[in-house]
């Protein structure tokens, strides 16, 4: 049984409760490094890691100064938990880089009154009915890291004015194929925000550990709707069929391309193929833990999803 959703997706806190208005991966660790490595972060530790792993190389020099300009002016920065699901690895890297779909879906489930429109082939614009609006635009996108930009505003009652935020997110994420040909998705996501006025910055400096975890809440929770499609498409093809049918709210194109993926995923599944498929190549050149953390998903027990029956889990409102 899913619950309600409220107004925002997991990258909500993000943009609206750290000062605007990210869509997107568990089991138990043996070791403390492991552990660790699961956990939410703030620590300059995290920070110069992810910076490190940005794809500087990659980007286009547009893209190079919105993130420098970021960089050089966070307000908050947050590793939000390491997230692992099972989930196929094709349909996980569609929804992450179509999250219009994502947000579609919930419409069409009533779950959610946010709104995602695709402005173009890299851009989309984001409204909610609690004063969030902005733009999220993906700078460079690979089969295992999605680095966006957002720029919104917020002029809802929390901060009693209007509050501009623009940030940094990237997500990395590594994919293995178990045994019995199930693939567990494990994703990272760092955030750099920069949050104007001032005074809307200390505030979210005050109470980021707060909204910190009502963020990584939305993250889990968004990732595990993910792998509730994922185990849908593979169990009840003709009722994701009629799910596709059902998103307006995107385009023709991506509307087809999500119900042909659905079909393959249910075909893929009832011939798995057993073994590895990568180890991270983005996520763990400099993180063992993360490598780590990938090799106990494969031995441990992870929760099975359930498939989409009504609604889906319900990320927290900002607080």
């Amino acid at each position: 049984m899913l619950r309600h959703l409220g107004s925002r997706p997991w990258f909500a806190p993000c943009l609206a409760a750290l000062a605007l208005a990210a869509t997107t991966l568990t089991s138990t660790a043996r070791s403390q490094v492991a552990g660790d490595a699961k956990k939410a972060s703030t620590s300059p530790a995290s920070r110069r890691e992810a910076i490190q792993a940005i794809p500087v190389d990659r980007l286009s020099p547009e893209a190079w100064a919105k993130v420098k300009w970021v960089l050089d002016h966070t307000s908050v920065y947050r590793r939000l938990p390491l997230r692992v699901v099972i989930c196929d690895a094709e349909l996980y890297r569609f929804l992450v880089q179509h999250p219009d779909v994502v947000v579609n879906i919930w419409q069409a489930l009533g779950v959610s009154h946010l709104a995602m429109r695709q402005m173009d082939s890299d851009t989309y614009q984001v409204d909610d009915d609690a004063g969030t609006s902005g733009t999220l635009q993906f700078l460079y996108r690979s089969p295992d890291l999605q680095l966006i930009y957002v720029d919104g505003r917020y002029t809802g009652r929390m901060f009693g004015h209007h509050v501009r935020g623009r940030g940094v997110m990237m997500l990395r994420s590594g994919f293995v194929r178990d045994e019995a040909g199930r693939i567990f998705v494990t994703s990272r996501l760092d955030a750099f925000m920069n949050i104007e006025p001032e005074s809307a910055e200390f505030l979210s400096k005050t109470f980021q550990p707060l909204v910190g975890k009502v963020a990584d809440y939305n993250f889990v929770q968004a990732a595990d709707f993910v792998g509730s499609l994922s185990r849908t498409a593979e169990v009840n093809p003709p009722g994701m069929q009629r799910l596709a049918g059902r998103l307006e709210k995107v385009s023709p194109e991506v509307r087809r391309q999500f119900a042909q993926l659905a079909e393959q995923v249910a075909q893929r599944s009832a011939h798995p193929r057993p073994g590895q498929v990568s180890y991270f190549s983005e996520i763990a050149e400099s993180d063992e833990a993360t490598l780590h953390e990938a090799r106990v998903a494969r031995r441990q027990t992870v929760a099975e999803p359930s498939p989409v029956t009504g609604t889906s889990p319900s990320p927290r409102r900002d607080p």
